[in-house]
């Protein structure tokens, strides 16, 4: 496939981009064939299936999808401490400057417009409940504690519809982030899974399910390029063989996410559809995160030469 045709082409016909964001999903749990949006997805497009998150942590891997750049170049690394540094052009930036409408659907305290991720951004719902004490997550170091403060996939969604019922006619990228598969593993409706994390997880997928079937009836699937990633993995004290943390195990610091960079916390969800693209496609070589924004941006045929990313357009991989 010409990629530089293609690229041509969305010169003239803007495609709408949506971004997608299963944060806390292992590559391996989300790859298994038992959840069925993400198997969808995975029809339509191309799965990265050795992709690599740039960090254990929500803040800098978003960070570093949101701009292209590794940590040391945006500056965000770690839970509660940076903002994205100033001089970084973000993708919402970008993309709104190039006429597009922006907004964002974001569901845990590690995004938080105060990270600097709300930057060219018409909408940013970020607004997120109390702690059950009525502390600001914010302020919790406590990972576990700040987990429990989220817009569940349900709400999300609702309001990513409400998002897009405004909208104006044009162009738009609208990113949205589901945050459910993060601890504690309590879905409030189970919709399978082999134990409560997978419950987690099918619980977000059957809502993403429900958002990606409006988009399907309504033709905007198909006038848009569709990137859904995770941002890091979870150590699950031994639900899974690979898995490295817990008391059983030896390690219980090293449960869940943060410290870890073992395949289970690095190895991540990449799925990017787009009609330029085959369908059904398994890529084996190894990518990353960082490889999101350029890739984007080729196939929604952006010019962004006075730009510098760490990443690369992942189109040469696919052809």
């Amino acid at each position: 496939m010409d990629a530089t045709a293609g690229m041509f082409h969305y010169k003239f016909m803007k495609k709408n981009l949506i971004l997608i964001s299963l944060d806390t999903v292992r590559a391996d749990v989300a790859y298994t064939g038992k959840f069925p949006a993400i198997e969808s997805l995975r029809e339509k497009g191309v799965t990265f299936l050795n992709t690599i998150s740039s960090a254990p942590l929500t803040p800098p891997s978003h960070a570093t999808v949101l701009t292209g750049l590794q940590p040391v170049h945006h500056e965000i690394r770690h839970l509660f401490k940076e903002k994205l540094k100033g001089a970084v052009p973000t993708l919402a930036e970008i993309l709104k400057e190039d006429g597009y409408q922006t907004g964002a659907i974001v569901s845990c305290p590690g995004m938080n417009r105060w990270y600097g991720f709300s930057r060219g951004f018409d909408h940013y719902d970020d607004v997120i409940p109390r702690l059950s004490d009525g502390s600001d997550p914010l302020k919790t170091v406590d990972v576990k504690k700040r987990g429990t403060a989220l817009k569940r996939a349900d709400l999300v969604v609702r309001k990513a519809n409400d998002w897009l019922d405004k909208r104006h006619k044009g162009p738009f990228f609208l990113f949205v982030h589901f945050f459910d598969a993060h601890w504690p593993y309590e879905a409030p409706e189970k919709f399978g899974g082999a134990n409560p994390y997978e419950e987690e997880i099918a619980y977000t997928d059957h809502y993403l399910h429900s958002f990606l079937d409006r988009l399907e009836k309504e033709g905007i699937l198909k006038d848009s390029t569709v990137v859904c990633f995770s941002d890091q993995g979870e150590d699950l004290e031994g639900w899974y063989p690979n898995d490295k943390g817990g008391e059983e195990l030896g390690h219980p610091e090293e449960v869940g996410h943060g410290c870890l960079l073992y395949e289970q916390t690095q190895k991540v969800v990449l799925i990017i559809s787009d009609s330029t693209l085959p369908s059904k496609k398994q890529i084996e070589q190894q990518v990353r995160l960082v490889d999101i924004t350029p890739t984007i941006l080729m196939l929604l045929g952006i010019q962004a030469q006075d730009k510098k990313f760490d990443g690369v357009s992942l189109l040469p991989a696919v052809a």
